[in-house]
């Protein structure tokens, strides 16, 4: 569980460097961006084109592109009903329809539920939360912020999205069956094993509890959502409605239980999206959904 481990210290040391005058205030724009133009995209050249693709992906896949369509349903709902900010409502559909089905969830289900889990859980987050973040994430981002563009000019922005183009050419070749040579796979390996450290000492650059915030409603509304009520939502459809069972299954409902993206808060953040508020999803719903996930382990193996 060294992983987990690796999270805290690195969310320490984001927070810590907030006192120390030598680095410059807004750092953390920087180190956001290296994550999405050079550590996300290794991460997909590295990872997608192992992927074994057959009907078994749409329950691990489910999790990421339903779950994000739930949340926008569920937040522009009560956004319109409630008269909230644009900003307020693609902040929660962004940061709450995006789940941390790697760096958080890796390490966790491997523990879990061993190699045969981690099958699973690379499913759901490469050609799920990957993919979602990069496509219907920057749709969303970019409809809720500021900037108004056409509709060509958003397609250019996701095509030329670092993250899609490394997804669009690791698909072929996943496609045409053939992988990098040994020495760029490891390349990707390690550049990509950077999202986790540079992504949290970014967070904790940004994290600060405020008290006397406006915004705490908020953000326990989307922790709820995020940690009870999307994994309650696939339990229903998947175990109830479906009545389908197996690891696959229990890994994919576990996967939907996993605290907000780190990156996907760096989307909304880099939009504009509420950055604060962004920071106290990560720094509040990572050790929060130590909780919540082991009543969802509770659960898939009681009922």
């Amino acid at each position: 569980m060294d992983n987990i481990l690796l999270l805290f210290i690195c969310l320490f040391i984001g927070v810590a460097f907030q006192f120390v005058k030598v680095f410059p205030k807004n750092m953390h724009l920087s180190l956001n961006q290296f994550v999405i133009y050079v550590s996300l995209p290794a991460l997909g050249l590295y990872y997608i084109p192992k992927i074994q693709i057959s009907t078994a992906l749409l329950y691990p896949l489910g999790i990421a592109w339903f779950g994000f369509i739930v949340s926008f349903i569920f937040f522009f709902s009560l956004g319109k009903y409630f008269g909230w900010s644009k900003k307020l409502t693609g902040f929660l559909i962004v940061t709450a329809g995006l789940g941390n089905t790697s760096f958080v969830g890796f390490p966790v289900i491997e523990a879990l539920y061993g190699t045969e889990g981690l099958k699973t859980a690379i499913i759901v987050d490469q050609p799920g939360s990957f993919v979602v973040m990069a496509t219907l994430g920057i749709i969303t981002a970019t409809l809720f912020s500021r900037e108004v563009l056409s509709a060509k000019t958003m397609v250019l922005k996701i095509a030329l999205f670092p993250p899609f183009i490394a997804f669009s050419i690791a698909l072929l070749m996943n496609f045409i069956q053939i992988d990098f040579p040994m020495v760029l796979q490891s390349a990707f390996q390690r550049i990509g094993s950077t999202v986790t450290p540079i992504a949290l000492v970014a967070v904790g650059l940004q994290l600060k509890i405020e008290r006397n915030s406006k915004h705490w409603k908020f953000l326990w509304l989307g922790l709820g959502f995020k940690l009870l009520l999307t994994p309650l939502f696939f339990y229903i459809l998947y175990k109830k409605i479906a009545h389908a069972s197996g690891i696959v299954i229990d890994v994919s409902i576990m996967e939907a239980a996993m605290a907000p993206m780190i990156t996907g808060v760096i989307l909304a953040s880099s939009y504009g999206l509420k950055p604060k508020l962004g920071s106290m999803m990560i720094g509040i719903g990572i050790p929060l959904s130590f909780i919540t996930l082991a009543l969802w382990y509770w659960i898939l193996n009681t009922f």
